[in-house]
């Protein structure tokens, strides 16, 4: 698989120009979001935005670009025709588009939602401090526990309102693009 992997000749300039159109569209108002939920300072939440938008960017293009090569060619073509002409030849394929919208947009969200928990917790302030006032291990054990599924909770309607909030807006500017 790896020996067919080649540099392309002709680069996408338009598609990577809206990726970085809808990645700074969306850092803001996932910033926003985290920042008002999530009760984060303003410059830790656009981090963490930043964060989470540019490696579930990442994670995204290289998915992509494993999944490309073992597409079809009716289904190739009609990618190249959308990526570089913005057009379909096929009626059939919107209805695919559709399809692959929602399950972008579901695992964009399970990925944001994993990548802000997993920098929530590994860059909290609170894992290098000392607790003063050693407690009993069951109460600590049950706080812990609480608290853990009350921030799970917290993240997960966070990330979710974070991700549909922007994938509107990069669905607007989609629509108004195609006018």
């Amino acid at each position: 698989m790896f020996e067919d992997l080649t540099i392309p000749r002709i680069l996408p300039i338009g598609a990577i120009l809206f990726n970085l159109l809808f990645l700074l569209i969306a850092i803001p108002i996932e910033g926003y979001i985290y920042h008002k939920r999530l009760n984060f300072d303003k410059k830790t939440s656009v981090f963490y935005a930043i964060a989470v938008n540019s490696f579930s960017g990442v994670i995204g293009w290289v998915v992509f670009f494993f999944v490309e090569p073992v597409l079809p060619i009716p289904i190739k073509a009609e990618l190249i025709n959308y990526i570089f002409f913005n057009i379909f030849r096929s009626t059939n394929t919107q209805s695919v588009l559709i399809l692959t919208t929602f399950i972008i947009f579901f695992s964009t969200f399970l990925m944001k939602f994993f990548l802000l928990r997993l920098f929530v917790f590994t860059l909290s302030e609170d894992i290098g401090k000392k607790q003063e006032e050693p407690q009993p291990l069951y109460r600590q054990k049950i706080r812990f526990i609480s608290k853990i599924r009350l921030q799970d909770t917290n993240l997960v309607t966070t990330t979710l309102i974070a991700n549909s909030l922007s994938y509107t807006a990069i669905t607007i500017i989609l629509l108004i693009r195609n006018r």
